[in-house]
């Protein structure tokens, strides 16, 4: 029935995305929820899992560990909630399954800050509601389903009613469209009808949307997501620590992981704090002012046919200076994501699929990419071809390689060959402490790494960053250039770089604003 489900949700997702129509865009909405119930259902078959408690905690786990945006954080809830309120049956009938529902619901609500009505969250609650009421007479497990389900369809057709930003774009709730998916697999798997995965794309219902949405309206522009693995800090207080940061909160947890989903302006904040009882993973953090200006750019595009070119490119980028900088030397698609939110296969694959050319390039420009990289130029069927580079100055130092004229082979030689020519700094600061390279480093130290070994350490960003640039600079150095990040201004920028100039007279130095988070400067010195 999970699986049914999932495939219908999958089925649909195309639909689904096309109602993610609010001001503040938090990805798409039916593709997060179909790659959240699908990281259940793996975690759900790749073990024995017989027994009902089993099967529950797998569903529970995977979902989890899989989440995406904030309706794939309360689907993991709602499936968290229900796989609770059966653990102990052997069993199930129309009671155990109505309490499920409705339990699954308390536990979203209780994942979620400000809940809102009109959303995902309404239909689970009147749904769950609705069934708790039926189940005190009927006991025909099919007549159970079929009744709920038509009550999940009801209350998604009043959520325009509930939420102006529904009624003015005409559309119904889509995280409330994706649970009805769901919630229809899983009935259709019970009457003897199960939803196999469409291998073909399916014709999808054109959905009107409101394109005059001012991203204006987006008070907190970083949609930033991550798991918390701790045994430090409980949910409820991580979910205290930075309740201040934004809006759009969610933070649950399951046995050592801790899930949160906040929409802010200092997501390097917000990550700094959480290193503090534990590792991350996962972590994504996505600019929704951004995405919206995409999508309604996408959607006067997208009739336009498209002419094959010779050559494009797609590459990772963290922060929005670094973004715009690589778009400017032409790349065709930027991935946003790096050393701390690593981009999965699926965001190469659906990148790809977006470029028609003969040849795609793709620079990872991070060591923890690359695998990432190669798995989708394995799984596509167009020419891909992944430059391994590691770093952002990598990346660019490769760019400027790049020969339109060349065939393939040799721009793929000479821009992997232009990765030797460049050295890379990063200017950051420590969560713990630490002795690395016999440094003494103690946390919220200014930490400066040198071609991936920590070589300074310090107080100062300015001082540190002086001493690693000093290490990197040799006799055949030419230009030293500098990225600074958010928590920079140009003027900071500017006065270092006068000394730079002063210090090294000989070489040309460039100053960039790269706004990316978590590092203070970044610097290519070729």
């Amino acid at each position: 029935m999970i699986l049914s489900g999932a495939n219908n949700l999958q089925n649909h997702k195309e639909l689904v995305d096309k109602l993610n129509v609010f001001p503040v865009p938090d990805g798409d909405t039916g593709t997060n929820m179909s790659l959240t119930i699908q990281a259940a259902v793996k975690e759900v078959m790749k073990e024995s899992n017989n027994t009902i408690k089993e099967i529950g905690k797998a569903a529970s786990k995977g979902s989890l560990m899989g989440a995406r945006g904030n309706s794939g954080v309360i689907l993991s809830q709602l499936l968290r909630g229900f796989a609770k309120a059966i653990e102990d049956k052997e069993q199930l009938d129309t009671k155990d399954l109505a309490n499920a529902l409705k339990y699954g619901a308390d536990t979203a609500y209780k994942a979620v800050i400000k809940p809102i009505e009109g959303t995902i969250l309404t239909v689970a609650r009147e749904t769950g509601e609705f069934a708790v009421k039926i189940s005190q007479k009927e006991k025909n497990i099919k007549k159970f389903m079929e009744k709920v389900l038509e009550e999940s369809n009801r209350s998604l057709e009043n959520t325009p009613n509930l939420l102006k930003n529904l009624k003015e774009a005409g559309v119904v709730d889509s995280g409330g469209k994706g649970l009805v998916c769901i919630l229809e697999g899983a009935y259709k798997a019970f009457i003897g009808e199960f939803i196999d995965r469409n291998t073909e794309s399916n014709e999808v219902q054109e959905v009107s949307k409101n394109t005059q949405i001012s991203t204006e309206d987006i008070k907190f522009a970083y949609c930033t997501e991550f798991i918390l693995d701790t045994d430090k800090i409980s949910d409820s207080k991580m979910k205290d620590l930075i309740q201040g940061q934004g809006d759009s909160l969610i933070v649950v947890g399951d046995d050592s992981l801790i899930k949160v989903h906040i929409h802010t302006n200092n997501p390097g904040f917000v990550l700094q704090e959480a290193t503090k009882y534990g590792q991350l993973d996962k972590i994504k953090i996505e600019n929704m002012r951004i995405q919206h200006e995409n999508i309604l750019i996408k959607e006067e595009i997208k009739e336009q046919p498209k002419e094959m070119k010779e050559y494009g490119f797609i590459s990772i980028a963290m922060g929005s200076g670094i973004t715009s900088i690589f778009k400017d030397f032409g790349v065709d698609h930027v991935i946003e994501g790096g050393q701390t939110m690593n981009p999965s296969t699926e965001d190469f694959i659906q990148a790809i699929d977006n470029i028609n050319a003969k040849n795609i390039i793709i620079l990872p420009n991070n060591s923890n990419v690359i695998m990432a990289a190669n798995q989708a130029k394995e799984i596509s069927d167009k020419n891909i071809i992944v430059i391994p580079s590691k770093t952002t100055p990598q990346g660019f130092s490769a760019l400027l390689a790049f020969n339109p004229e060349a065939d393939a082979e040799s721009n793929q030689k000479a821009m992997k060959y232009a990765l030797e020519n460049v050295k890379t700094g990063q200017i950051t600061f420590a969560v713990r402490d630490t002795n690395m390279n016999d440094i003494d480093i103690k946390e919220g130290d200014i930490i400066g790494i040198g071609e991936g070994k920590i070589q300074e350490a310090g107080k100062d960003i300015k001082e540190v960053t002086l001493s690693l640039i000093d290490k990197l600079v040799d006799e055949d150095s030419e230009i030293i250039t500098l990225f600074y990040g958010e928590e920079l201004s140009q003027d900071d920028a500017n006065v270092l770089r006068e000394e730079i100039e002063e210090k090294y007279d000989d070489l040309d130095v460039e100053v960039y604003c790269g706004n990316q988070p978590l590092y203070y400067y970044i610097i290519s010195v070729e």
